[in-house]
C-alpha cells in the first residue's frame, strides 16, 4: 500500500506500525523518526522560519484567513506519490490540511485513494487513531500489539500516581501554555496528560481547542508550576520563546516563579503530536510533579527549567 501522511503524528504511527517503507510522501513536518527524512515532502509552510513569537502567530492568523489550515499541499507532488491511503487532520487549524481538498484533487486525477481524517481529542482518542491505521493498512494484529503496550505504560503510571496520593502527595496545581506570545491555554489531550500524571491543569480545557489566555489570569489563579508547551517547539526552543515573551509586572510574585518550578518542555516531541510518544509524555509529567515517586521517567533533553 502506498500511503501519504500529512501529520507527523500519523508518520509515526506508520512506522511504529512497520510500515515505514510503505510512507511515499510526507508533509513537510513530518521529521520523526529520523527515517522519515527520506520520504518525499508534499506540503510546504507559508510561515517564515525565522519568525519567532507573535510573528508566527500574525503569520498563521493571516493564513487562516485565505485557506482553513496553513500548511499549503504541493498537488503535483502529491500526484506523484500515487497514494492509495492519505492520512490527514481537519480540526487542528496548523497541524492538517484539509480533507476536502484533497479529495477533490485526487478525484480530478481520477484516484481512488482512500482519504481518512484523524481527530483525536483526548488519550483514548489517540489510542483509536493508532487502531484505524492499522485497520487500514491490513496492520491490525501491530495496531493492536502497540496499543496494549501503551495502556499497560499508562496504567503502571497510574496506579503510582494513587499509590503516591494514598501516602499523602497532593496533585500539583499547573498551568500548561501551548503558546506564549500571546499566551494561549492547553487544551485536546494536554490537560488530560497532566491528571493522568498526578496534576490539575487550572485553566486548560480538556477535550477542547487551546484558546487565548492573559498573563493576569495565569497570575490570578497563582500554579505551584508553570508548564511551558508551546505548539510545535522542543524545550530549547520554547526556552528561547521565553527569554522572549514578556510577563506582567509581580510575576516574580508568582509561587511557581519563587519556587523555580517554570520548565520549558519539548512539546514537539510529546505533547503537540497525537502519536505514541503522548504516554511519554505522562511519565515525564508524573517525574516533574512528583520527582521523588518518579524517578528518571523524563527521556533526555524533554525538559529544561527556566528563569523568571
Amino acid at each position: 500500500m502506498r500511503i501519504v501522511s500529512l501529520l507527523p503524528s500519523a508518520t509515526e504511527i506508520v512506522f511504529a506500525l512497520g510500515l515505514g517503507e510503505d510512507l511515499v510522501g510526507r508533509a513537510h513536518g513530518c521529521d520523526y523518526p529520523p527515517e522519515a527524512s527520506g520520504v518525499p515532502v508534499v506540503t510546504r509552510s507559508p510561515v517564515p522560519a525565522d519568525l519567532a513569537g507573535q510573528g508566527v502567530d500574525l503569520a498563521l492568523r493571516h493564513a487562516l484567513q485565505d485557506e482553513p489550515v496553513p500548511y499549503r499541499l504541493d498537488p503535483e507532488a502529491l500526484k506523484a506519490a500515487a497514494p492509495d491511503l492519505v492520512l490527514t487532520q481537519d480540526a487542528c487549524d496548523a497541524c492538517g490540511t484539509a480533507r476536502g481538498q484533497i479529495v477533490e484533487l485526487l478525484r480530478s486525477w481520477g484516484s481512488e485513494a482512500e482519504v481518512v481524517s484523524l481527530e483525536p481529542t483526548s488519550i483514548e482518542g489517540i489510542l483509536h487513531t493508532i487502531t484505524t491505521v492499522g485497520a487500514m493498512t491490513s496492520a491490525e494484529d501491530e495496531a493492536i500489539g502497540l496499543v496494549e503496550l501503551l495502556r499497560e505504560r499508562l496504567g503502571a503510571i497510574e496506579e503510582q500516581v494513587q499509590r503516591r496520593r494514598a501516602a499523602g502527595v497532593h496533585p500539583r496545581r499547573v498551568v500548561a501554555l501551548e503558546w506564549l506570545d500571546p499566551p494561549f491555554t492547553s487544551g485536546h489531550w494536554v490537560p488530560e496528560q497532566v491528571r493522568r500524571a498526578g496534576g490539575w491543569d487550572l485553566l486548560g480545557r480538556e477535550g477542547q481547542r487551546a484558546v487565548e489566555t492573559t498573563w493576569h489570569a495565569v497570575m490570578e489563579v497563582d500554579p505551584d508550576q508553570v508548564l511551558l508547551v508551546p505548539c510545535g517547539l522542543d524545550a530549547a526552543q520554547a526556552a528561547a520563546e521565553w527569554a522572549r515573551s514578556s510577563r506582567p509586572a509581580g510575576w516574580e510574585e508568582l509561587r511557581a516563579v519563587r519556587h523555580g518550578e517554570v520548565f520549558a518542555l519539548d512539546a514537539r516531541a510529546y505533547f503537540t503530536r497525537p502519536g505514541p510518544r503522548v504516554i511519554e509524555a505522562i511519565a515525564m509529567l508524573a517525574e516533574l510533579f512528583d520527582p521523588q515517586g518518579f524517578v528518571d521517567q523524563a527521556p533526555a533533553d524533554a525538559w529544561i527549567p527556566v528563569g523568571p
